[in-house]
């Protein structure tokens, strides 16, 4: 679950990440491209998101609490929309919208808000190697 003298393990996903939505930004220059970079730029400022693991898909944002698949769908994620604005839902796809903003900043301080407690570093292994771990930690079968 880490490396205790090295970086935390979503480290090099944040770099993959931040790099494609800047490239994707520069190629396309839509207005979608250009927002969802921005938000990846903000998101990547916040500390407590930068423990997690990001990843992507619809131009969507999402962050788990495990570095490999399937990720775990517990924290909130931000959606992306053409008119540049982001909508925060989840954590799962059936949970209602959190808050819809213009703004980007907005939008990863809501995350960060609905977080859960102890959220981070993100573990090494699935959400199935994360349930069990805290199974094991914890005496208990809850939990990812």
């Amino acid at each position: 679950m880490g490396h205790p003298h090295g970086p935390p393990p979503a480290t090099g996903a944040w770099h993959t990440l931040l790099a494609r939505a800047e490239e994707a930004a520069a190629h396309h220059a839509s207005p979608l491209a250009e927002a969802f970079a921005e938000l990846v730029r903000v998101a990547h400022t916040e500390p407590r998101l930068r423990r997690l693991h990001p990843w992507t898909g619809m131009w969507e944002l999402h962050f788990s609490r495990c570095t490999e698949h399937p990720p775990t769908w517990d924290i909130p994620y931000i959606g992306t929309s053409a008119d540049g604005r982001y909508r925060v839902e989840g954590p799962s796809r059936s949970s209602p919208r959190i808050t819809e903003t213009g703004c980007a900043r907005v939008a990863v301080a809501q995350v960060v808000e609905h977080l859960p407690p102890g959220c981070g570093p993100a573990f090494e292994g699935s959400a199935h190697e994360l349930a069990a771990h805290e199974r094991a930690r914890d005496g208990s079968g809850e939990r990812a």
